[in-house]
């Protein structure tokens, strides 16, 4: 094993870091993970169809609220 010769100080506690993935698959950091079930993702094959399909449902959503409002 090569001897490393970096500048990291000794008191320097890094074993309470968490460890982002890098590179290509990694998660953006405003990003949410959500899972489809296998009958719905092949329906809406990217992120962009599922948002406009809920996009669309939330407009119906809100359509329908105003039309019928609750007593």
């Amino acid at each position: 094993m090569e001897d490393m010769n970096d500048e990291l100080r000794p008191e320097y506690d890094l074993t309470n870091l968490k460890v982002r993935r890098v590179g290509i698959g990694r998660k953006m950091l405003q990003e949410n993970e959500i899972r489809l079930d296998m009958d719905v993702a092949r329906v809406f094959r990217d992120s962009e169809s599922v948002n406009e399909a809920l996009r669309t449902l939330i407009r119906i959503t809100d359509q329908h609220r105003k039309e019928f409002p609750s007593k």
